[in-house]
């Protein structure tokens, strides 16, 4: 809602009421990680992540596709920038539920960070997302939140 997504914000993450997803929610929960890491330990593989992430644009791996004269026969494509600021929203609220009391505006950024050098990210998308997520650290929600909504969705509106 901060950001003036009001459309995403209401749809954003329907899918984990599919029987896929809310089983493997309710089964693997544990409140400081993903259940799907948990269904992932268990099975070799999260059925739950699967189905989430082909379903949800927010997320950086529904964007991946057979690259073209690249050396990686995958690559991470450019994602519009509405859902790169759901993605950012997401990690906020994500970060927010895994560390509880122990949150900090910088624990977004460190969670992202912490796995950057594997991600197939479009170059342009991760620094759009590095950028807000440092924002957050240096700034914090009220500043970044507001720049989102009055001069970083104004000025890509073309890339919706």
């Amino acid at each position: 809602w901060r950001v003036g997504l009001y459309w995403q914000g209401l749809t954003h993450d329907l899918s984990k009421f599919s029987p896929v997803e809310f089983s493997a929610g309710a089964k693997y929960y544990q409140g400081n990680r993903s259940p799907n890491e948990i269904e992932r330990r268990e099975k070799g593989y999260s059925a739950a992540w699967l189905h989430h992430k082909g379903r949800n644009k927010h997320h950086l791996e529904y964007w991946i596709d057979y690259a073209l004269g690249e050396q990686s026969p995958l690559a991470g494509m450019e994602m519009p920038v509405n859902y790169v600021v759901e993605m950012f929203c997401d990690r906020v609220g994500a970060s927010k539920v895994y560390k509880g009391n122990a949150y900090t505006d910088a624990a977004p950024y460190e969670y992202y960070m912490r796995a950057k050098a594997r991600r197939k990210i479009h170059p342009e998308t991760a620094a759009q997302i590095e950028m807000l997520l440092e924002m957050l650290r240096d700034k914090g929600e009220k500043e970044t939140f507001c720049y989102i909504k009055h001069v970083f969705l104004r000025q890509n509106k073309d890339n919706k």
